[in-house]
């Protein structure tokens, strides 16, 4: 072959070997098809290779009747539910009937969440039952739901908090006391998917300040709201003593104000200025201001008695900022939740509107320190999902509802404790019926098989043999997996160089 003829064919071998390569280094980012397809696009000559078959799976593709993100749970028999017999069952049921008002009027498509639509069918029965003993009341439960223990993934319980309805001192008028704005949502503040009179508007994402007819722009935060950037609007429902007061009826979500003529004003939860609520409880553990084990509420506003100015930084580093609209309630009602209902002191919960549906129930078992700081009383109460908050995250989360006035305050100020939850499932969703129909793993061999077919422990270098315990036995010990042998290296070969004639010049 001619050197011209050698060199032309060592460049063609190269680039294809070159292309080649390449299509296995794309097939990592590209996939197997869109490597596929790039090979075939530089070699036209060469035959379609087949597609791969797809792989089958080893159990059948069955949906799943309950599916909480980032949840684990465990179905229960009610016996082995700890506490279950003691609780005061009617209670919860009459609490659990006033959310089946709103679940029974609720139209359209169900939520996109783990019970869906499912309390429906408990709720059609409870509302055909007027019950008034507490056995029969426990009955209704266990006839209509299956009990679920529930946790976060990796965690073994839930958390538990407590909130409670401020009751506070205020003035119609800005005095020289009372001179703290509680203020109503501004008509500038604009939450995408929403109308902006809507009533109600979410405790979570982005909330835009609107300038114009398209300009939208984050909202002002606590500094900025503080410092007076929506003052002399006319938003000022009432005024307060104290910002304290203000920022702990924010966290709350609701107030009463009680006027030096007798009056009141009922406050709930409308909107807020999108900035995630920030523990103020938090940063003060963090600083060591405060130790762990002895932080409260009431150790909170303490310390912001004591240091006014750390007080007024301290509020600024919730950056989160919560606008209130008046309800139309008397002093005997307690405050609205989420669900549109009044709540039920000691009976109603706030959860994670995300995950799961108002209405639901869940039985939460431990030991809170109720009676005092130091208590440990036993708590074990069947209670209703009616509202939510925005540091109300995760599927065994719950802010426990205490009451209005300064003993609910203490109450649920001293409340950080880890519970047991019991989530109570329709049967409608029978979360054991997908697993029945999922194959069983083989059965498992017998001692003879598994002295024939030994296991060897990884953590060792060579796999000991299994001892055979009669003569006529025999021990197949499989010889280790032989390794590929490496590449071999190949001399590049060289051409003969060819004798070059040397001309001679001409001399000019």
């Amino acid at each position: 072959m001619a050197p011209e003829a050698r060199i032309k064919a060592f460049l063609k071998t190269s680039a294809t070997a070159l292309c080649a390569g390449a299509v296995a280094l794309s097939s990592f980012s590209l996939g197997a098809e869109a490597a596929r397809r790039h090979y075939r696009s530089h070699h036209h000559h060469l035959p379609e290779l087949p597609a791969a078959p797809p792989r089958a799976l080893p159990y059948p593709q069955l949906p799943l009747p309950l599916e909480i993100p980032g949840a684990q749970y465990l179905p229960l028999a009610w016996a082995d539910v700890k506490g279950w017999g003691d609780d005061n069952h009617l209670a919860a049921y009459k609490t659990f009937r006033a959310s089946c008002r709103p679940i029974s009027a609720q139209t359209g498509a169900p939520e996109p969440k783990a019970l869906g639509a499912s309390l429906g069918e408990p709720c059609r029965v409870a509302k055909s039952l007027e019950l008034t003993d507490d056995a029969r009341a426990k009955t209704f439960f266990e006839e209509n739901f299956t009990p679920l223990r529930i946790s976060r993934l990796g965690e073994p319980d839930g958390f538990v908090t407590g909130y409670y309805e401020p009751v506070l001192e205020g003035s119609r008028t800005q005095t020289e006391v009372y001179n703290v704005p509680v203020y109503r949502r501004p008509s500038n503040l604009f939450v995408r998917g929403y109308k902006q009179d809507s009533i109600s508007l979410p405790n979570k994402g982005p909330v835009y300040r609107k300038i114009g007819r398209r300009k939208l722009v984050p909202y002002y935060d606590r500094a900025e709201i503080e410092d007076g950037k929506i003052a002399g609007r006319g938003l000022e429902i009432a005024w307060l003593k104290d910002p304290t007061d203000l920022l702990f009826a924010q966290i709350q979500g609701s107030a009463r104000i009680k006027f030096d003529d007798g009056g009141s004003v009922r406050l709930n939860y409308d909107a807020y200025n999108g900035y995630p609520y920030t523990a103020v409880g938090r940063i003060l553990i963090e600083r060591g201001i405060i130790p762990k084990e002895e932080m409260s509420m009431q150790k909170i506003r303490e310390w912001m008695a004591q240091t006014p100015d750390g007080a007024r930084e301290l509020r600024r580093q919730n950056r989160s900022y919560i606008f209130f609209r008046e309800v139309n309630l008397s002093d005997k009602e307690e405050a609205v939740g989420a669900q549109g209902i009044p709540l039920t002191a000691g009976r109603s919960i706030a959860v994670d509107k995300s995950l799961h549906v108002y209405g639901t129930p869940f039985f939460i078992e431990g030991e809170l320190p109720i009676e005092s700081e130091r208590a440990k009383t036993p708590f074990h109460r069947l209670m209703i999902a009616q509202d939510t908050g925005s540091a109300i995250i995760g599927p065994a989360r719950a802010d426990l509802y205490f009451g209005a006035g300064q003993e609910a305050g203490r109450v649920s100020g001293r409340l950080r404790h880890a519970m047991h939850f019991v989530m109570l499932v329709p049967k409608g969703l029978d979360p054991t019926a997908r697993a029945a129909r999922l194959p069983v793993p083989d059965p498992r061999p017998s001692e003879r098989i598994a002295k024939l077919f030994p296991q060897t422990d990884p953590a060792k270098d060579k796999p000991a043999a299994a001892v055979a315990q009669s003569k006529s036995e025999t021990v197949a010990v499989a010889n280790p997996i032989p390794l590929p042998a490496p590449r071999p290296v190949l001399e590049p070969v060289r051409e003969p160089r060819r004798p070059v004639k040397n001309r001679s010049h001409r001399q000019q």
